[in-house]
C-alpha cells in the first residue's frame, strides 16, 4: 500500500469514529487505549455509555478471522477513565501485511491516546510464569518477526530510527507489578517473544527462545508495541498465562485451550486492569 494511501485510509479511519463517538460522548478525549487478546473481550462490556464501531463498518480495516476476536473497538469510560478498547485484533499469521495489522493501533494514536495497554495470552517459559499467571512486560524479543516500521516513514508518527531501548515504561511496570502482587493476583515479571504462529512452537524452539531471554511467547504484541512507541505513545503489556509452552508439560497445546484458560482468569484479569486504570494512570 501506497504512503499516502495509508495515510488517507488512518485518517478516514479517525474522522468516522470520531462522528460516530461524538453523537453519543460529546467533545470524548480519548486517553487510553487497551487492545484485549484472546479471551479477554469479555472486559468491553464493563464500558459506561459504550459507542461499539466493528472493524467491518471501517473501510480499508482488516477483519480478525480467530475465534475470541470479536474485532471492534469500544469507546467509553472504564473505571473512571476515558478508553478506545480493542476487542479482538488482527494477527500477522491470518495473512495481512503487517501495515494492515497494525493499522488500528496508528488509528489510536492519531485519536490522541496518551497511554496503550497490550494484553495477550501467553505460553509460560520462565518457571514462575505457571498457567493462571500474569507476567508485566518489561522488554521483548521481535527479531523472528518483519517490523512494522519497514517501508516509507509516517513523519507524522515518529523518525525513522526510533529508540527502543524503553519499549515498556518502567515505572508504570513496577507498579502494576507491585499492586498486583499486593492485591493477591500472581504477577510476575519478564521478557516476550513474539512469533509468526499459526503453529505453535516446537519444544526445541521453546528451549531455544529460553536461552535468548524469553519468560513467555506468542503470536502478538510485540510489533503494536514498536508501532505505539513510534508515535510517541507510553506503552505496557501484561500475558494472560493460560499454558505451559511446548515440551514444558504433557499438554498438547490447542487454540481451545488457551481460550478456556482465558476465560478461567478473566474476573483476575478484570481486576489488573482495575488497578492500571484506577491506581496506576
Amino acid at each position: 500500500m501506497k504512503k499516502t494511501e495509508y495515510e488517507e485510509l488512518i485518517e478516514r479511519s479517525v474522522d468516522l469514529i470520531k462522528s460516530n463517538v461524538e453523537k453519543t460522548l460529546p467533545s470524548f478525549s480519548f486517553y487510553t487505549g487497551i487492545v484485549l487478546g484472546s479471551g479477554l473481550g469479555e472486559l468491553a462490556e464493563k464500558v459506561e455509555n459504550a459507542v461499539s464501531i466493528s472493524f467491518r463498518d471501517i473501510p480499508g480495516l482488516a477483519v480478525s478471522t480467530v475465534e475470541g476476536h470479536k474485532g471492534a473497538f469500544v469507546i467509553g469510560r472504564l473505571y473512571n477513565k476515558n478508553v478506545i478498547l480493542m476487542q479482538g485484533r488482527v494477527h500477522f499469521y491470518e495473512g495481512y501485511e503487517m501495515q494492515l495489522v497494525v493499522l488500528p493501533i496508528r488509528i489510536m494514536a492519531r485519536l490522541g491516546i496518551k497511554h496503550l495497554l497490550l494484553t495477550n495470552s501467553a505460553g509460560g517459559i520462565g518457571e514462575e510464569n505457571v498457567p493462571g499467571s500474569f507476567m508485566v512486560l518489561t522488554d521483548h524479543i521481535s527479531s523472528f518477526v518483519p517490523s512494522p516500521l519497514i517501508g516509507e516513514n509516517y513523519e507524522k508518527f515518529g523518525p525513522r530510527f526510533p529508540d527502543m531501548s524503553e519499549i515498556y515504561n518502567h515505572d508504570i511496570a513496577e507498579k502494576i507489578y507491585n499492586k498486583g502482587n499486593e492485591s493477591g493476583l500472581k504477577v510476575t515479571k519478564g521478557v516476550y517473544l513474539q512469533t509468526t504462529g499459526p503453529q505453535y512452537e516446537t519444544p526445541t524452539e521453546i528451549r531455544f527462545y529460553k536461552m535468548i531471554g524469553a519468560d513467555a511467547i506468542g503470536m502478538s504484541t510485540a510489533v503494536e508495541a514498536i508501532t505505539a512507541r513510534h508515535a510517541g505513545v507510553t506503552v505496557n503489556g501484561i500475558s494472560c498465562i493460560t499454558n505451559f509452552a511446548a515440551g514444558l508439560s504433557d499438554t498438547k497445546l490447542s487454540h481451545e485451550e488457551v481460550k478456556n484458560a482465558a476465560d478461567r482468569v478473566s474476573d483476575d484479569f478484570k481486576k489488573l486492569v482495575r488497578i492500571y486504570l484506577e491506581e496506576v494512570l
